[in-house]
């Protein structure tokens, strides 16, 4: 008999939350065959059965979160007569007689408090990141909450710059959670930010002024990862025609990142504009060889071997801000957004500065490859300390993207046109028809100033440019 436990999903993830069984108790299973799906807050992975026998138990149920190491399910491997698993649908939960103790430490917190004081399942009104007012925590952790019964809106996370961690939720449980219905945000009249909440670095002393100024009757300024004290959203009032469309767990993610980026750091936007007659010709003369080979040379592979040099040259670019310094980070991870059916996402090339064109132009075609699968993993997702935004060719002229945390900078790239260009030769100044393209830097003023990102933007632009790559 062994134990499948919950994989390390990467080197930064701890948890998982199940999603799907593939597999029900008593079916024959094959070696490496899927059992269940598991999602973390970076992507989702399937995990695979370590040998062949027959599914005991499953130790878990669809929505619980699990520590890494903790059990999933039971296998014998002694078992005799397997075969694939028929197909059918997989049961929708394991009976909690069945669950083993230790399985999920959400079940333990929702059994400690008492079933009057839980809220709906159904509750949506803590679920909302990025909302106004809608405190900061992982989609694991509102779910925990809600199992618990527990109003995030009203727990003080002590986490990083305010987060609601797991720890916080059980605290918050044993000591009998608000539950958090609907009717409850409805009714309750609009509350100022707890004082003493460090959701940012600044954010005591400016909830403390949002206390004052509210009371006086002035404007009350947006408090970081809590929102405005006195503008409210005026309620949506549903008309013939409508579609409601409920968020996904990645787009839930996305927007949660989004405003805390925006909340937390004060971005700057700078543009170029280049000429890429030199590497576009570089580009004609080789791309055919390259394909040859298997490898396609698109310009965001020349784009993003520009960037990696430019940051080899400006490090302030590749860098994290934390409380009270920042670190200048040594590895170069390029983060690269890719358009999946289920969203978008930002693998990274690992050691980027270390790699040739041909190497670059070969680690973007796998890792969209992989993500457009949906066989993109964590630890693909994880480290990335720059980021290449490429939004596509329908009719993009130029635009700035909003940061990706802790990262300080991001690169957009606009559509390639072509365009009348002046070109100087001997003193002499001509008109021709080039491709250009303008770029758009978005960087952390807090620690990026104005000349540090203008000169790496200057460069990525001399080297496009100019044609400056190797591609032998």
């Amino acid at each position: 008999m062994i134990d499948v436990p919950m994989p390390q999903l990467g080197e930064s993830v701890a948890e998982g939350t199940v999603t799907k069984w593939l597999v029900a108790e008593g079916e024959f299973v094959k070696a490496e065959q899927p059992l269940l799906t598991v999602a973390t807050d970076k992507a989702d992975t399937e995990v695979t059965s370590p040998a062949a026998g027959r599914v005991t138990k499953l130790l878990a149920k669809e929505g619980e979160t699990l520590a890494k190491g903790a059990p999933l399910l039971s296998i014998d491997e002694t078992a005799i007569g397997v075969t694939a698993a028929p197909a059918g649908p997989p049961p929708a939960a394991t009976p909690p007689s069945q669950a083993a103790p230790q399985s999920s430490r959400s079940s333990e917190v929702a059994k400690s408090v008492p079933p009057a004081s839980r809220g709906p399942a159904t509750s949506g009104a803590s679920q909302a990141p990025g909302a106004a007012g809608a405190p900061l925590a992982s989609p694991s952790t509102r779910r925990m909450a809600l199992e618990a019964g527990v109003d995030v809106t009203r727990v003080v996370g002590t986490g990083d710059q305010g987060r609601i961690t797991h720890d916080d939720v059980r605290r918050a449980a044993e000591s009998g959670g608000v539950p958090a219905t609907p009717q409850a945000h409805a009714s309750a009249a609009p509350l100022a930010p707890p004082p003493h909440r460090a959701v940012a670095g600044n954010a005591p002393v400016l909830s403390e002024l949002s206390a004052v100024m509210q009371a006086s009757g002035g404007y009350v300024p947006p408090i970081p990862s809590v929102g405005f004290g006195a503008y409210k959203v005026p309620p949506y009032v549903a008309k013939p025609g409508d579609q409601v469309v409920p968020f996904s767990r990645r787009r839930r993610i996305t927007a949660d990142h989004m405003v805390y980026s925006k909340v937390t750091s004060p971005h700057v936007v700078t543009f170029a504009e280049i000429d890429l007659h030199a590497t576009s010709k570089l580009r004609d003369q080789h791309k055919d060889r390259f394909k040859k080979e298997g490898t396609p040379l698109t310009f965001l592979s020349f784009i993003c071997s520009a960037t990696v040099r430019a940051l080899r040259e400006n490090p302030s670019l590749n860098a994290r801000v934390l409380d009270g310094s920042y670190v200048v980070l040594r590895d170069i991870n390029l983060g690269v957004a890719v358009d999946t059916p289920s969203g978008l996402v930002v693998p990274s090339i690992k050691s980027a500065d270390e790699l040739s064109l041909r190497g670059i132009a070969r680690g973007i075609d796998e890792l969209a490859t992989r993500a457009r699968s949906g066989k993109i993993t964590a630890d693909d997702l994880a480290g990335t300390t720059f980021t290449v935004s490429n939004p596509g060719l329908k009719g993009n002229l130029v635009g700035g993207a909003i940061i990706s945390q802790p990262n300080v900078g991001i690169l957009r790239m606009g559509e390639i046109k072509k365009r009348v260009v002046v070109v100087t030769h001997n003193d002499e100044d001509t008109m021709a028809i080039h491709p250009v393209m303008y770029m758009g830097l978005s960087y952390d003023h807090r620690i990026v100033d104005g000349v540090a990102a203008n000169s790496f933007l200057w460069r990525v632009a001399d080297i496009l440019s100019r044609g400056e790559f190797d591609v032998s």
